[in-house]
């Protein structure tokens, strides 16, 4: 298997992260009660810890998906061309035998 097939999925699932960050911290907040938005930083005591640092600044690294969704879908694009190609060179070399 060409090593390109297990690169492109990994480059997808990094590229989603900050939209996984933003589910994260969303879901966390409303569980717990706490006011979660862009503006600033709001305290969330969970177990005697301070999340709102935390959740705050993986709710606004969904900004960053700005840039890492378009290089995801080049790479679901670039996944799906090769895919493609690999299928119908599969398909003629049998139809030769």
């Amino acid at each position: 298997m060409r090593r390109i097939y297990w690169i492109l999925p990994v480059v997808i699932l990094i590229c989603l992260i900050p939209v996984f960050l933003v589910y994260w911290s969303s879901w966390f907040a409303a569980r717990h009660g706490c006011v979660l938005h862009e503006g600033w930083t709001n305290p969330c005591i969970v177990d005697g810890h301070d999340w709102g640092g935390t959740l705050s600044s993986a709710f606004v690294s969904g900004w960053f998906a700005l840039a890492t969704l378009p290089v995801a879908f080049g790479c679901v694009l670039v996944l799906a061309v090769l895919a493609l190609t690999d299928l119908s060179r599969h398909i003629r070399s049998r139809k030769k035998d």
